[in-house]
Formats: structure tokens, sequence, C-alpha cells
């Protein structure tokens, strides 16, 4: 369950009624008992705590780390409202990767991220990237969206210190969610790859870590 209602999202919309402190130590063992190489972690949002949950991700890399010191770890994290404090509790305990999701451009924001702002977003991929991090984003495609709106967002992300860039093909999860506006030619996705990289987007890290990503999108980095 998440505090968050995004056109494009399955999870349930309402206020979770658990905080799990369990939750990191049990995360660790089952990445240790699977000798997972790369462990990608992410969470719903919890605009109900104070601190947005950072604590428990906190804990749950360090927990990782402790168990398993050769696993790399990026972490998929919400949006923080602009809990700076928050975010820098997140994103301090040793993770290799720190990933935040654009997911759209800027006009379909209210549509698709109703709670979310294009540039609030954009500020948190900036200050993670000046904690030291290596930052990663990822948008979908097929919304409604133009071609030159996704060029906007790529140069608004590496002027943000963007370092990975993934592009995907968005796939309604259900009747009651936003509809596909279009199925992007793969030769569209070849002219976004060829314009990241003009970008300097890190193709090479993009191909390594999505190969352990499984998020529901066809990824084309």
């Amino acid at each position: 369950m998440c505090t968050r209602s995004c056109s494009f999202c399955a999870v349930k919309t309402g206020k979770p009624t658990e905080y799990d402190e369990d939750e990191p130590a049990r995360v660790a063992e089952a990445i240790f008992l699977m000798k997972v190489k790369h462990a990608v972690i992410t969470s719903v949002n919890r605009d109900e705590l104070k601190d947005k949950g950072a604590e428990i991700w906190h804990q749950t890399v360090k927990k990782i780390k402790e168990l398993s010191p050769d696993t790399t770890i990026e972490t998929l994290i919400p949006d923080v409202k602009a809990n700076w404090e928050a975010l820098e509790k997140m994103i301090s305990a040793g993770q290799e990767v720190v990933s935040h999701n654009m997911e759209t451009v800027e006009s379909l924001y209210r549509k698709v991220r109703p709670q979310a702002k294009y540039d609030r977003s954009l500020e948190q991929i900036r200050r993670t990237k000046d904690f030291g991090k290596r930052t990663k984003s990822g948008i979908m495609v097929g919304l409604g969206e133009t071609k030159d709106e996704v060029l906007k967002t790529m140069d608004d992300l590496a002027k943000h210190g963007c370092d990975v860039l993934t592009i995907g093909q968005y796939l309604q999860p259900t009747k009651m969610h936003i509809e596909v506006a279009e199925y992007v030619h793969p030769d569209t996705f070849a002219m976004y790859k060829a314009e990241g990289m003009q970008r300097g987007f890190d193709l090479e890290r993009a191909v390594h870590w999505s190969k352990f990503l499984s998020c529901g999108k066809d990824t084309v980095n």
C-alpha cells in the first residue's frame, strides 16, 4: 500500500498500517542466502511518516553490507517531498547507485504523478549527485509525450547530474489506469539511445545495471 495515487501504478493507494522494523534484517538475510551479487531495492512512498521511511532505508542497506559486503546495491527511492534531511539518511548507508525515477515528461506530471513535482524530483537527483552518489533515473514513453519533450527531459536530467537513464515502454496494468497512447517504435528508442549518448549518459553502466532490473517495462538503454 502506497500513500501516492500515480495513474500508471497498480499498487493500492492508502495509509500503510505497518512499520516493520525487522524488515532490514529479513531483506539482508534473503540477499545473503541467495548469494545476490547486485541488489536493486525499492519501496512504496511513506508520506505519512515524518522521515518518509528514511530510517528503514538506511538500516536495510547497512545490514545488507554487514552480511554481504561484496554485494553492490542500487536503491530506487521515492520522492521525499523536499525533506532533504530524510534524503541524506536514505542515501548515506553505502549503496553504490541511487535511483529516482522521473517517470514522465513535465507536461504530464499532473496526470501521471499528481502528488509529485517535476522540478522537485530533479532537485532530488541533483542533491544525490552532490552527495557523491552515482545517480540514475527512468522515464516511460507511450503516455502521450512528444519526442521533443523526451529530449528536454534528457537535457534537464543531464544538467542535474544524472549519470544513467533508462527509457521504457509504458504498459497499462489494469483498465482503471491511464491508457497507452502509443507503442513506441524501436527506431525511436534507437534515436533516444543516440541522443542520450550525446548528452553523456553512461551507456556501459546503464546496460550493466539494467540487467538486474525487473520492473514490468521493456527497458532500452
